[in-house]
């Protein structure tokens, strides 16, 4: 539970991220507070559901704030893999840009791949090249696991609706 004892919250690493939009759509939908964090202002509208956090450019500042705050009933957006381990670590829900969710299984893996690629970056065996652009797919992606992953949270509690705002389940 996020640490106002609110309910389901939904972290956001703000600064790098292309889902905000998809992120707002699917809050919205179900009624759940976003909180968007980042080193440079975010400009969101005057949403109600959504407070936006500016930390200092420090390197970690908005990871640091972010894994201070989550809590099992949360869900956190990032694609940094470090903070991932750090929220599942504290039972949240937590997804990659591409909708691809971060698992307590799988995050082991992820850590040592970065790892091992940024060792062959500074040892010039890679190249500095990013990972394939972000599309459509992954748009869709992310919105379809986005609302699997929020059905799921707010079900376990009966506090989640559906699209036609009826309570699930």
């Amino acid at each position: 539970m996020s640490d106002d004892g609110s309910g389901t919250r939904i972290y956001v690493d703000a600064d790098a991220c292309p889902v905000k939009e998809e992120v707002l759509r699917v809050a919205r939908r179900h009624n759940l507070p976003v909180t968007m964090v980042g080193n440079s202002w975010m400009r969101q509208g005057h949403d109600p559901l959504v407070t936006s956090v500016v930390v200092p450019e420090t390197p970690d500042a908005a990871d640091d704030w972010i894994a201070e705050r989550i809590g099992a009933d949360d869900i956190c957006i990032t694609g940094d893999i470090p903070l991932a381990a750090r929220c599942l670590e504290k039972g949240a829900a937590v997804l990659g840009h591409d909708g691809r969710p971060f698992t307590p299984d799988g995050i082991g893996n992820a850590l040592a791949m970065r790892e091992l690629n940024q060792h062959l970056r500074e040892t010039g065996t890679l190249g500095a090249g990013g990972g394939r652009p972000f599309d459509k797919r992954d748009r869709s992606r992310f919105l379809d696991v986005m609302e699997i992953t929020v059905r799921s949270k707010t079900s376990d509690r009966g506090i989640g609706s559906g699209t036609n705002g009826k309570p699930l389940r």
